[in-house]
């Protein structure tokens, strides 16, 4: 089963992606954290296959969350750092090869960027 580590501030959007996903993607397990400080201690448990991080939350960003993961030994390319900023914002602050993606969460374009990482996530999952 792949597993997804969803960590934003905002409840009503990690219970309506979650939702999403599970309805979407049934090989695909999600965990979502609303707290970026308990993000830490799920990040520190490891074991996701990719992890869904807000950009700007309450007491710690998303950058410094993709920055303990990857020291932690999570691959950037296995990161998507989400953001209600637009494109050229969140490209200019997080560059190509920085992590896997930067998406706008609210854009409906961006969701079919989304649901290509998923349906990948999922065909690997089924392997």
């Amino acid at each position: 089963m792949g597993k997804i580590l969803l960590i934003d501030d905002d409840q009503g959007f990690t219970d309506f992606l979650s939702q999403y996903i599970n309805e979407n993607y049934p090989l695909l397990h999600v965990e979502t954290c609303n707290n970026p400080l308990a993000g830490l201690q799920k990040i520190r448990s490891g074991g996701y296959d990719l992890m869904l991080i807000d950009l700007e939350m309450p007491s710690m960003d998303g950058l410094k969350l993709l920055d303990y993961a990857t020291g932690s030994g999570m691959d950037k390319n296995r990161i998507v750092i989400l953001s209600g900023r637009d494109a050229d914002f969140l490209h200019t602050l997080c560059p190509m090869g920085t992590c896997l993606a930067v998406l706008n969460k609210f854009e409906a374009r961006q969701k079919s960027v989304l649901d290509m990482i998923f349906s990948s996530l999922q065909k690997k999952a089924a392997a």
